[in-house]
C-alpha cells in the first residue's frame, strides 16, 4: 500500500517535471451587487486522469505532511476550522477549498518560475509541503489577514526539487485576495484587486502584460475608411479583434480579465456563481490540443478535468466536471464540522455524462 502511494506521488511529480501537459488553470472572481463574494477556478491535467475528490475535513482532524523522499515525516498540523476541499491524485493534496470562516484557498501551477527554501531536514517539523499548503491554510486561517501574517511560521518546499513550483490564491468573505509566490525561498504577496489568476510568468508580469491590450473594448469597433475604402465590422463584438484565444497562460489571464470584467454585475452570489460557471466554460480545453501530431491524446473526455466555484458570504462550494456538467454544490452550513468524520469521496460516482430524455407523447 505504501509503496503504491509513494509511485503514485512521485509518478504525479515527474509529470510536472517533463513535456507532459500539466495544469493550465484559470481563476476569475466575481462581487456581486448584494455585496457576495464569489472565486472560480478550472483546473487541467492532459497526462492522466487525476482521480479527483472531494474532502470534509472536521475540526481537531490532525495531518503529517510529506517531506522530500516520500515520507510523512513533515509537520504535524491540526484543523481549527472545518473545511471543504478538492483534491487531487490522493486525498492529501487538495488544490481547491473553503473553510467555515468562508477563507477560500487554491494552488496554481506555476512551472519555471518561483523558487521554494532548500529542505533542511533540522526543521522537518515546521516544514509542509507545496501540495499540503491549502490543507493547513484552511484548516488554520479565518481571513487573508490572517494568512498573511501567519503562513511564514512554516517552511514550504515541494517533495522534489525537479517538479515544478505553484503558486497560491486565498481569498475571504471580505472580499480580500491576495496571491503568494515564493520567489529567491521569500514569501511575496500581492493584492489580487482584478481577481484572475493563471500560471507562469508571475503575477506581476500578468498584471502588467494587460497594457499590451489597451486597444480592446466590449462592444464593437466603429466604422472607418481606409483610403477610399470603406470598413465595417462584420459582426457584433469586434472591439475585442486581437483578443488572444490560445491556451497559454499569458493569453489566458488576458482573454478572463477581458469576459470577467465586461459581462453584467450579477445580482446575486448565485448569480455570480452560474456567470463564473458560463465564463469558464470558454476555457476548457481540449485533450487534443495539449499534444503534438505524433503523440496519442489521453483517452479523456478534456484536459478540463473540473471547474469549482466558491461562494465566501454564504460558505457554498460548486463543482462540476469533464464527466458530468451538472452543477452540484456542497453547503458548509450543513455540515457539523465538530461531530463529523473525515469523508472522502470521489467527484464523480460514475464516469459518464447523464442524458435525460425527453418523453413526447
Amino acid at each position: 500500500m505504501i509503496k503504491t502511494l509513494f509511485v503514485r506521488i512521485f509518478f504525479f511529480l515527474y509529470c510536472m517535471t517533463v513535456a507532459i501537459p500539466a495544469f493550465p488553470c484559470t481563476g476569475i472572481t466575481f462581487n456581486a451587487k448584494d455585496g457576495s463574494h464569489v472565486v472560480a477556478r478550472t483546473i487541467e491535467w492532459g497526462g492522466s486522469f487525476l482521480n479527483s475528490c472531494y474532502v470534509v475535513v472536521p475540526r481537531g482532524y490532525t495531518q503529517q505532511s510529506y517531506i522530500p523522499g516520500g515520507s510523512t515525516d513533515g509537520m504535524v498540523f491540526t484543523s481549527r476550522y472545518g473545511y471543504v476541499g478538492f483534491a487531487v491524485e490522493q486525498k492529501e493534496f487538495v488544490a481547491e477549498g473553503l473553510n467555515e470562516a468562508g477563507l477560500s484557498a487554491g494552488l496554481f501551477y506555476f512551472p519555471n518560475y518561483g523558487e521554494y527554501e532548500a529542505y533542511d531536514p533540522g526543521q522537518k517539523s515546521s516544514t509542509i509541503s507545496d501540495l499540503q499548503l491549502v490543507s493547513w491554510v484552511l484548516g488554520n486561517f479565518g481571513s487573508v489577514e490572517e494568512v498573511k501574517s501567519g503562513i511564514g511560521s512554516v517552511r514550504i518546499v515541494g517533495l522534489d526539487s525537479a517538479a515544478s513550483t505553484v503558486h497560491w490564491r486565498f481569498a475571504d468573505a471580505t472580499g480580500k485576495q491576495i496571491v503568494l509566490e515564493i520567489i529567491d525561498g521569500k514569501l511575496c504577496f500581492y493584492d489580487n484587486e482584478l481577481g484572475v489568476l493563471t500560471n507562469s510568468p508571475g503575477f506581476d508580469w500578468q498584471i502588467t502584460n494587460l497594457n499590451n491590450y489597451v486597444n480592446l473594448s466590449p462592444g464593437s469597433a466603429p466604422a472607418d475608411k481606409l483610403g477610399e475604402i470603406s470598413l465595417a465590422p462584420f459582426g457584433a463584438g469586434s472591439g475585442f479583434l486581437g483578443l488572444p484565444g490560445d491556451v497559454t497562460p499569458p493569453s489566458r489571464f488576458v482573454r478572463a480579465a477581458f469576459y470577467q470584467t465586461s459581462v453584467s454585475r450579477p445580482d446575486n452570489a448565485l448569480g455570480a456563481v452560474l456567470a463564473s460557471f458560463q465564463i469558464l466554460n470558454n476555457f476548457d480545453i481540449p485533450t487534443g490540443i495539449e499534444f503534438s501530431r505524433n503523440q496519442t491524446p489521453t483517452p479523456m473526455p478534456s484536459a478540463t478535468q473540473w471547474t469549482s466555484a466558491t461562494d465566501m458570504t454564504n460558505r457554498m462550494i460548486y463543482y462540476r466536471t469533464m464527466y458530468n456538467s451538472s452543477i452540484r454544490c456542497i453547503k458548509l452550513e450543513s455540515i457539523n464540522f465538530s461531530r463529523t468524520k473525515f469523508i472522502v469521496k470521489p467527484l464523480d460516482s460514475v464516469r459518464q455524462q447523464p442524458i435525460f430524455y425527453i418523453d413526447i407523447k
